[in-house]
């Protein structure tokens, strides 16, 4: 692969930790540059860069010199219990003017290739009863992440046409692995019981997910790939499952059984209404594909691993991290 120098924001993060490992493997770390907040002795071996929060008003200066590629990760991600008053404006300073602050200096710098790793959300938030998402599709963000995301990618595309800097945007949609939190680690959790559980009946819905190692193949092969020049690809596992199929395959990677129970569609659909929890419901029982054959063909590119695999190494580290807290505790 040839050599360039590639600097790398949310080193620390889910994506980041695992993508920085690959990138040692496949460069050499003289040639990474990692973001952090703080000097850490974790990076001690890469020619870490240290700036405060990701902003619109981050001071780049003589941080970018000699940087061939940027990676750009870092991101403000949802928010559980959300107190900035102005949510949407919180979103934007971070997705918006810390990406754009990034990327005209970038391109000031003489960076030739910048990626940027923004979200499915661009395009919105379901398909049920319509064809898969594409690259080319009028965005629909209908949530305030989605919406800063789709902002900062309009914003890279005019900086792409006026400085001749190439731009690369990948839109992932849920991204899955070993450490993962939220909805998968919930429901990790909750096949990892063993008790049937009332998903029988939902099985005619497909959700795209990507597991982190295929996004990570993507992102590397984005850094020098001719084809990938000022493009937004799609991702996914190539493998769109139904919410029975997900739970059966999880069952199948913990060792657990996968019997469910067949309750209908109509009570989970009755069940969020009388709970408010419609957004939830139409997520489990909905669905949201992505079409990846732009991405395939563009890049002459395949997810190199299955859900089989992906599934396998997810609960393989989800049992080991149970196995460390239940020795803690004796």
């Amino acid at each position: 692969m040839k050599k360039s120098n590639i600097l790398l924001t949310g080193a620390t993060g889910f994506l980041g930790k695992p993508l920085i490992k690959k990138l040692s493997n496949e460069f050499t770390k003289s040639n990474i540059f990692p973001v952090l907040r703080k000097n850490s002795t974790s990076f001690d071996e890469f020619r870490h860069i240290v700036v405060d929060d990701i902003n619109s008003t981050t001071e780049w200066s003589d941080k970018l010199q000699d940087i061939d590629c940027v990676i750009h990760c870092a991101a403000r991600v949802h928010v559980m219990n959300e107190v900035d008053e102005d949510p949407l404006e919180a979103f934007r300073e971070v997705n918006v003017g810390g990406t754009l602050q990034l990327a005209q200096a970038a391109s000031k710098s003489g960076v030739k290739r910048f990626i940027f790793v923004s979200s499915i959300k661009v395009n919105g938030e379901s398909t049920t009863e319509r064809l898969p998402y594409q690259s080319s599709d009028t965005s629909n963000p209908e949530d305030h992440y989605g919406i800063s995301k789709a902002e900062a990618e309009e914003g890279l595309k005019k900086l792409a046409e006026e400085t001749g800097m190439d731009v690369v945007v990948i839109r992932p949609p849920l991204v899955y692995g070993p450490g993962v939190k939220a909805n998968f680690a919930a429901m990790l959790k909750l096949v990892s019981t063993g008790v049937p559980l009332p998903f029988g009946c939902i099985n005619n819905n497909h959700r795209s997910m990507v597991y982190v190692e295929n996004l990570i193949s993507l992102i590397i092969e984005c850094i020098n790939n001719t084809n990938a020049a000022n493009q937004t690809f799609l991702i996914s596992d190539d493998d769109d499952l139904s919410t029975k199929a997900f739970v059966q395959g999880l069952s199948r990677a913990l060792g657990k059984c996968s019997f469910m129970l067949p309750v209908p569609n109509t009570v989970f659909s009755l069940a969020g209404k009388i709970l408010g929890k419609t957004a939830i419901i139409d997520r489990l029982c909905g669905s949201l594909q992505v079409d990846i054959k732009h991405t395939k063909n563009t890049l002459n590119w395949q997810p190199p691993y299955s859900v089989e695999q992906g599934f396998a190494a997810t609960a393989k580290a989800f049992k080991k991290q149970l196995a460390l807290k239940h020795k803690a505790k004796f």
